[in-house]
């Protein structure tokens, strides 16, 4: 696995959207947020690009990604929000391109379908991370500033995660590379050249918000019977926002721990990460993940994530 040069002051980053369009007012917010931290947020018209729901046509979009990556001034590429069309991009994109441009990349939500391709397809690390609309643009009321600047500037492992909220649900130890993102599009990905076809002994991410309790069963039984359990040997779920039930019962969590009663690893629930109530933390994808789910639930990110 690649991992991309560690981002420095000043660094030029390109700001990309890939998915739906966005609000104006949160892009602004986000670039300040970005200028805050340091670097140099950088971008041209066709951000604003728009195309009924989406960002642009998928053309304007890759045409905006593939400008990054070849860009030898540019250092790394952030999402402007999530919603929906980055699968349309992956037939427009180069592997071998990314791969030698080995730039990083930051999102999540609809954007883990370039995560996925990112690091499963050209084998770079990428970071489920904040993007500008709703985090980089709420300021550090939006996002843990902690975790993204140690991931994504510092070479060296991010060590352990113990947020407040984890919980365990099943008990047990092991370590494997961390990959996934929202549960939703990496199903998505099933049955197209593109699939979500992770190594065995992998720990899988899952991350969903608004997802009713009987939504999550269904996709937790598609995700077992793709195979997609039987090679995890660790689950880390996030906080899973606005997934009960109206009533209140039942909720997304007590499914979810229903679903997983058999699961022969470890596994945790609660991990801010993507979306959120709060800010949501950096997690780099493709790197060794240490996950224990004891009377103080943790995961400890073992490997650097950028050189």
């Amino acid at each position: 696995m690649v991992r991309p040069r560690a981002l420095k002051a000043g660094d030029r980053l390109a700001v990309v959207a890939p998915a739906s369009a966005f609000d104006r007012g949160e892009f602004a917010a986000g670039i300040h947020e970005l200028r805050t931290l340091g670097f140099d947020p950088v971008y041209d018209d066709s951000v604003f690009a728009r195309q009924r729901y989406l960002a642009g046509s998928p053309e304007v979009r890759a045409a905006a990604l593939r400008a990054a990556w070849t860009d030898p001034s540019i250092a790394g590429l952030v999402s402007v929000r999530g919603g929906y069309g980055s699968a349309q991009l992956l037939p427009l994109l180069d592997r071998e391109l990314v791969r030698q441009a080995a730039k990083v990349l930051v999102g999540y939500s609809d954007i883990t379908t370039l995560l996925a391709f990112h690091t499963l397809f050209c084998g770079i690390v990428s970071f489920h991370g904040p993007m500008l609309a709703g985090r980089f643009g709420r300021g550090q009321s939006g996002y843990d500033r902690d975790s993204f600047m140690r991931a994504v500037t510092e070479p060296v492992p991010l060590g352990q995660l113990a947020p407040e909220g984890l919980e365990v649900v099943r008990p047990g130890e092991t370590i494997g590379p961390l990959l996934g993102g929202t549960l939703t599009q990496l199903l998505a990905s099933l049955g197209t050249p593109f699939a979500f076809t992770p190594p065995e002994g992998y720990v899988l991410l899952i991350d969903e918000v608004g997802e009713r309790p009987y939504r999550l069963d269904r996709m937790i039984t598609q995700a077992r019977q793709a195979g997609l359990l039987a090679k995890a040997r660790a689950i880390v779920i996030g906080e899973l926002p606005n997934c009960d039930e109206p009533s209140g019962d039942p909720t997304g969590r007590a499914v979810m721990a229903d679903l997983l009663a058999d699961f022969p690893g470890p596994v945790v629930i609660g991990f801010p990460t993507g979306h959120t109530t709060g800010p949501t933390m950096t997690l780099p994808l493709g790197v060794a993940c240490r996950v224990i789910a004891d009377g103080r639930p943790r995961i400890v990110i073992e490997d650097a994530a950028v050189s």
